[in-house]
């Protein structure tokens, strides 16, 4: 009688409603706890922007991460778990100064990101070109066919867009500042407004 007298207070505890300040305490103390012991490989959080709230991810090596919210935040953090580390925990203390840079960034007073970068979600030429996007200045932009002229492989048009297409940093590593040959958008992984919305900043500054 005393296991089911148990197993009775103990659904009724789970079942208790607790409150969003509590909840809040709760998880200060658990990322606290995690961080000391050294059992984070993850930590994130999400920012609102004026293109949509973004979700920031890192790695003890750098920031890892940028999503959209039309990327599906849930499947992005699933992704990172099967990728990198299924030890993922909100994080915002971790994050405080890539979300400062971004800010800064969208209120024009920065145009150059100084953050530590984790690169490990690319690989090959893909990763190459991504690490060639920051030579595109504030407010520039560059073709695809330019951008593969600059790793050294001129043919690759189609890789290139590939690369920025699935470049996992957006904003941080501007793949918006390439566009078609033609002078056209070309695709953007957060969407053609945002690209849009990123450029008309640039320009205005």
């Amino acid at each position: 009688m005393n296991d089911i007298r148990n197993d009775d207070d103990m659904t009724a505890l789970l079942s208790t409603p607790v409150d969003a300040d509590t909840l809040s305490r709760l998880h200060r103390r658990l990322e606290q706890t995690a961080e000391r012991a050294n059992l984070v490989d993850v930590a994130y959080t999400t920012i609102d922007s004026p293109v949509g709230r973004l979700l920031l991810a890192a790695t003890p090596k750098g920031l890892v991460r940028v999503a959209y919210a039309s990327e599906d935040h849930d499947r992005v953090l699933e992704a990172l778990g099967q990728r990198l580390s299924p030890r993922i925990l909100r994080a915002p203390k971790r994050l405080d100064e890539v979300a400062r840079e971004i800010d800064e960034y969208f209120a024009k007073h920065r145009q150059v990101f100084d953050l530590t970068l984790d690169l490990s979600l690319s690989r090959g030429f893909r990763r190459l070109v991504q690490t060639h996007l920051p030579e595109i200045g504030y407010g520039q932009t560059r073709s695809y066919r330019d951008m593969a002229e600059l790793v050294g492989n001129p043919k690759a048009v189609r890789a290139v867009g590939t690369a920025c297409a699935t470049n996992p940093l957006p904003i941080v590593v501007p793949c918006h500042r390439v566009l078609r040959t033609d002078g056209t958008l070309g695709g953007y992984i957060g969407g053609l407004e945002a690209k849009t919305t990123l450029l008309n900043l640039e320009a205005a500054a």
